[in-house]
Formats: C-alpha cells, structure tokens, sequence
C-alpha cells in the first residue's frame, strides 16, 4: 500500500499540486471531432500494453491504470488552456478514487511478479512508462487535451469503485482522440463572398500622386 501512495504522490506533484475547483466548460472546436464510441473490454487491444495471461480482474486494473495515466497525461499536456483544468481534476480524481486505484495498482504489480517473477519490478516500472508514452501526442493535442478534460469531469462524478466502468466506456473515445483530427467547421463551412469595394476618388487630394495617376485623379474629381 505505501508503494502506490509514493506512485501516486510522485504523478500528483509531476500535475503540480491545486485546490480543486469546479471545472468550467471548455470547448477547443468550433465544431466538435467525431471519435468512435462504446465500452470495450480490458482484454481489447485499443486498450494499451498486451498483457498476456492475465486474469479479468488484472485486466479490469489494466483498463483503469490506462485511464489514470492518460488523464496524468493531459494533465502535463494541457495547461496551454486554464479552462480545461486537467491538473485540478486530475489531482481530485486520484483522491477520490485513491483506494480503487491502489486495488489497481496491486493487481498489475503481482501480474507482473506473477509472469516476470524476479523482473516483475522491472517490467512493471516499463509498462507504467510505455503507458504514459502512448497517450503522448502533438498534432491532436487540442483533440486529445479536449476529451480527456471531459472525461476528468465525469470521472469526478461517478461514485467511488465505478471508476474502472468509466474507463471501459470512453476508454475507446480517449484512445481515439489521439488521432490527428481538423476542425471541421474549417472544411464544411461555405465560403464568405464579399462584395468589391468601390473606392470614390472624392475629396482625395492628388497633388501627391504621380504625374499620371494624378491627371486619371483630377479627372475623376
């Protein structure tokens, strides 16, 4: 148990520490990308790492851990935009939800003690860092920063022990969101046509004005 408090502290102050407040409503789109949608199971491939033999409770830690690392993620990523505030509800969805994730992360550490016997350590530590690499991205960031805000905010509302049950519903939205995507209102709008303005040559005055272009300035007066 004190491992995964130390785990835990370590991501917490890598968020940077902040009072929790409610979040207020962002919107990074004009027009809202469109992700694939629907629960998967832990065992699906989306969901990250394979863990191979794994039983379905260490597969249920799996999902959850995935979700943990990719708010930690946004939380790092995305503080170009204080309205999304990824590093307050992050830090509030870990104390929320502590004991849930520390049942997580003692199901995944003895997977790996199981399967890797005196490198379990080792590979767990791997698997943890692969996991927050995976959930890295550039050129969807707006995307991905967006959506996992969203999924933060819904985490802070489920109850205590369902965290893992959101992480199966949007876990499938979040991996999605990592896909370089447009806004749409860029391609779909129809363009602006603009009248020509007509510029009068009233009250000009066209003594400055080369020799030509004064006299086509006079004559125009």
């Amino acid at each position: 148990m004190i491992a995964i408090w130390k785990f835990v502290r370590r991501a917490t102050a890598a968020a940077g520490l902040a009072g929790f407040a409610t979040a207020a409503s962002a919107q990074l789109f004009v027009t809202d990308p469109v992700f694939h949608l629907g629960p998967i199971e832990g065992n699906d491939p989306l969901v990250g790492i394979a863990l191979p033999g794994a039983t379905p409770a260490e597969y249920r830690a799996h999902m959850l851990w995935n979700l943990r690392a990719g708010l930690n993620v946004a939380a790092l990523q995305c503080q170009f935009s204080p309205y999304l505030r990824t590093v307050d509800t992050y830090n509030a969805v870990i104390n929320n939800h502590s004991r849930e994730l520390a049942a997580a992360y003692t199901a995944l550490e003895g997977y790996f003690r199981r399967v890797g016997g005196r490198g379990g350590a080792g590979n767990f530590d791997r698997y943890s860092t692969q996991t927050y690499n995976n959930f890295s991205t550039l050129q969807a960031q707006y995307a991905f920063c967006q959506t996992a805000a969203r999924i933060g905010k819904e985490a802070l509302a489920r109850p205590r022990g369902q965290l893992a049950q959101l992480a199966s519903e949007r876990m499938r939205e979040l991996r999605d969101s990592l896909i370089p995507t447009p806004d749409r209102y860029a391609f779909d709008r129809s363009p602006l046509r603009l009248s020509p303005i007509a510029v009068s040559s009233r009250g000009r005055d066209c003594r400055s004005l080369p020799r030509d272009e004064r006299r086509a300035c006079e004559r125009a007066r």
